[in-house]
Order: structure tokens, then sequence, then C-alpha cells
């Protein structure tokens, strides 16, 4: 059970916030990736790499170390992001921006402590979260959907075991690069270079 960071962002222009006392709550932050593969490039695939630029920058990326000016402009661009993120939520939560910073900059709270700081208005989880908006929308009648539609669980199953492993992982597989963290950091490349969300993997046994 999540309401952080990019989720929370999301949640916090809504009338009223709804989690559990276990909910891992906030992560106010935003943090800027590019990883720097020269070294993965050269010592484990021998791999070299020349390039002709249009422009000072036009190979900024993976491929190489970033600049200074260009580190600069990164973090000058992450801290734009945070900005915004804790205004949104200083309006959202009727907050000033100082405030939210205190208890932001990446932090996570549980629910029962969230309520406490102002982040959410009251514990409950999904039932709560339809009651109230029930209430706050004066509705009588109403019917609950569910979606998206569960899958055939059989369907499901065959459609896991019956794909082909691609021929990336398999090379990954052949170096000794495919790790249990491999699968999260391929996620996190496709994405933004810039983010807001949990910095971390949770696993509950």
């Amino acid at each position: 059970d999540y309401a952080a960071s990019g989720g929370y962002y999301i949640a916090c222009a809504a009338d009223s916030i709804v989690a559990n006392p276990t909910t891992l709550t906030g992560s106010i932050g935003v943090f800027g990736m590019i990883p720097n593969l020269q070294k993965l490039y050269k010592n484990k695939l021998g791999i070299s790499i020349d390039t002709v630029n249009t422009n000072k920058h036009a190979d900024m990326g993976m491929n190489r170390a970033l600049t200074k000016f260009e580190e600069d402009k990164i973090q000058k661009n992450v801290v734009d992001i945070y900005t915004t993120f804790i205004t949104h939520v200083g309006e959202g939560r009727n907050m000033s921006t100082t405030a939210v910073d205190e208890i932001g900059q990446g932090r996570v709270w549980t629910g029962y402590d969230a309520k406490d700081i102002g982040l959410i208005d009251t514990y409950g989880g999904l039932e709560k979260a339809i009651e109230i908006a029930v209430y706050l929308a004066e509705i009588e009648d109403y019917r609950i959907i569910s979606l998206p539609k569960k899958k055939d669980p059989f369907a499901e199953l065959a459609q896991k075991f019956g794909g082909e492993t691609s021929i990336s992982d398999l090379v990954m597989l052949k170096l000794g690069l495919k790790t249990e963290l491999t699968n999260p950091i391929e996620n996190l490349l496709k994405r933004d270079k810039i983010q807001a969300r949990i910095p971390f993997i949770m696993e509950l046994k």
C-alpha cells in the first residue's frame, strides 16, 4: 500500500486523502539519473564509442560521463520540479512550502504518522475512500465497477510461460549481468531521466 512520491503528487489535490495506518506515505521528492555505462561497454563488452556531434552537448547520455555544466543543468531541473511538487502539496494540504519541505525531501512516513503531520485526513481503505467520495459528491444512487477486469487465470499463466526470452536478456545472462536488480534498473531507464518515485524496492515476507 503506497501513497508516495508521484502517487502522492496526484493525491495531494484531492478534497480528502485516506490511507491505512501502515500505508507508506509521502516520499515528497525528486531525483535525476543518467547512468554512465562507458566502463561497462569498454571493460565488459569490449565496445568503444565515437560520436559526431551537431552541438556541444548532443551526445549527452549514458555513453559518457556528464560534464559539470550538464550535471548542473540536470540538478536545476530536479530542484525546479521539487519546488513545483512541494508547492502543489502546500496548496492541496493548506500548508506553507517551508512546512512541506520540512516533511518532504524524500522522507517516507507511515499512514499513522502522516495523519499527525497533515499529509492525510483519515485512516481507511478503498471502502472508506468511496464512502467519503459519495458523501462529498452528494450522491445517493451509485454503482461500483472494478477496472481493469480480471483476466482468466489460466490464460494469464499461459501468457506468462509462452513468451520468448529476448536476445538482450540472453546476452545479459551470458555476461553475468542479469541480477534481481536488472529489471528494476531497466524500468528506471525506460522512463524520464527526472522522476518522482519511491527510492527503494520493498518486499514483504
